[in-house]
Order: structure tokens, then C-alpha cells, then sequence
């Protein structure tokens, strides 16, 4: 008696918002697998309709990824082939998605990555802030205390750091990072490949503002630049940033004492200069 040939889990990445943001070679692996193992299996439904595919789906999600992680293994080791994929954009970014790809590599099952929508990759394109060096964090914490705790270890981080964060908590988070990160510039990306798509940059303060006074709904992904190099910021750069704390009610001493840390800057060459520049102006 012969035993069928383990099947392929095929890492599909679906649209992150536009159901046409999916590659021609995504379009005929869901066509061909014998199952579809879905986050949601109503919202990839939908997607599936729009492009005239029908394939059995099976719910894989948080919840249920012990169980029918095994279940997927056992359909994969009986010869058939299985489509990963989750609500939206690349399975395996923060999604139940890594368990069955573990999974499935522990049981030696080949693994197909089939590449596609990214929502950090893409809200990182339009940002216009750096992209040879970043890091991606996921959501913060939901707590003030231990999101703070995140935000002070990142501070000195040199990268461009990326987040994912909901209409709940995105003022909590940008005035969080507002007292670690200064005057930093940041991209945030609501709404990233839909309908209501907008892109807020610039600093922190002014992201902050006009979020404010924007309708507050669904996703966001915020992009922080990185802490300047050591020497790398012009002190007049860090004047103007100085300048901006004590705009908030921010003493002066506080204000440098943030900023010189922040750039690795002298505290008494900047607060003689800052000094010096509001006399002059």
C-alpha cells in the first residue's frame, strides 16, 4: 500500500484593503488547493467572489489554532494541499498564521511563501521617512504603564520604527510617544489600500493636532523615525526642537534635558545656545 506524498501550505498574502492588491499567481494557487484555511472565513469569502473562485474554506484563527493546526497538518500529511491565509495582507504578521507554519515545518511539509499586499511594507513606501533600516513592533501595549515602558526602551533605537495601532487608543499612543520620541517626525496611515485612505505626516505635535480634529475610524499604522546619530542632528535642528517643548508649558531645563539625551547632545552647550537663540529672535 503506497502513501500519498505530504501536500503544500501555500503562504498566500491576500489584499490589505482593494480586493484587486493580489497577484495573478495568488488568484490560481486559491484556485487549485483542495482547502483554504482562513482567519475569517466570511471576509476572505468575499474576496473569493470577487474573483469568481470557489474553494472549501476552513476558519483558522487564534482561537482554534492548537486544534486545527493539527487537523491542517494531518489533511497536509494525507496528500492535500492547503492555502494560508489571513484577513488581510501577509499570514504570519501579526496573526495566528506562524503557528501553522511552524507546524507544518516541525512535520517537514513544504512551505510556499506566495508574496503579495504588506501593509507595513506599503505604509513604510509612502511615509518619506527612512527604509534601509526598520523595525517593526506590532501593537503597543493597551495599558498606559507598560505601552510607556516599550516607548522608553525604544527611544534610542536608530531605525525607523512601525506600528499597528486602533482608532481607540492612536491619540494615547501619539501622546505617549510624544513625551519619549520629542519632536520625531512620524507618518501615521489610516485606512492603508480603502476607500477613506489618508497619510498624516509630520512632527509628532502636528500629527497629534490633526488627528484631533479628523473622525477617528478604523486601521492605523504609524512610522517613527529613528533616533538621529550622534552628530548627525544640526544643533539648530535641536533648537527648533527645544523651542517646541516649551511651546507646550515644557520649562527650559526639561526641554534640553530631553533633546541632548534624545541626540546624545551637550546639556550645557544646548541650553546656552537655546538661551542664545531666543535672544536673538
Amino acid at each position: 500500500m503506497s502513501t500519498a506524498a505530504p501536500g503544500t501550505l501555500f503562504v498566500v498574502a491576500t489584499p490589505i484593503g482593494n480586493l484587486e492588491d493580489i497577484t495573478l499567481r495568488a488568484l490560481r494557487i486559491l484556485k487549485e488547493v483542495d482547502l483554504i484555511a482562513a482567519e475569517d472565513t466570511r471576509r476572505t469569502r468575499i474576496l473569493l467572489n470577487a474573483h469568481d473562485i470557489s474553494a472549501s474554506l476552513t476558519s483558522y484563527h487564534d482561537y482554534n489554532k492548537k486544534s486545527q493546526g493539527k487537523k491542517l497538518v494531518a489533511k497536509l500529511l494525507a496528500g492535500q494541499s492547503v492555502a494560508l491565509v489571513s484577513d488581510a495582507g501577509t499570514p504570519g504578521i501579526s496573526d495566528p498564521g506562524y503557528f501553522l507554519i511552524n507546524l507544518a515545518i516541525q512535520t517537514q511539509i513544504a512551505v510556499v511563501p506566495v508574496p503579495g499586499a504588506s501593509a507595513i511594507i506599503t505604509a513604510l513606501s509612502a511615509s518619506g521617512l527612512p527604509s534601509d533600516r526598520f523595525s517593526f513592533q506590532g501593537f503597543l501595549p493597551k495599558k498606559a504603564n507598560p505601552r510607556k515602558k516599550v516607548i522608553r526602551h525604544l527611544k534610542d533605537k536608530e531605525e525607523t520604527l512601525i506600528f499597528y495601532e486602533s482608532p481607540h487608543r492612536i491619540l494615547d499612543v501619539l501622546h505617549d510617544m510624544m513625551e519619549f520620541f520629542n519632536e520625531r517626525k512620524v507618518a501615521v496611515v489610516k485606512e492603508i489600500s480603502k476607500m477613506h485612505e489618508h497619510v498624516f505626516r509630520g512632527t509628532l505635535t502636528d500629527v497629534f493636532s490633526e488627528i484631533q480634529q479628523t473622525k477617528i475610524a478604523g486601521e492605523y499604522i504609524l512610522i517613527v523615525e529613528g533616533r538621529g546619530k550622534q552628530g548627525s542632528v544640526h544643533i539648530n535642528d535641536a533648537l527648533h526642537e527645544v523651542h517646541l517643548l516649551m511651546q507646550r508649558g515644557i520649562n527650559r531645563k526639561d526641554a534640553v534635558k530631553r533633546i541632548a539625551s534624545t541626540y546624545r547632545l551637550s546639556k550645557r552647550e544646548l541650553y546656552e545656545k537655546s538661551i542664545d537663540h531666543a535672544s536673538a529672535t
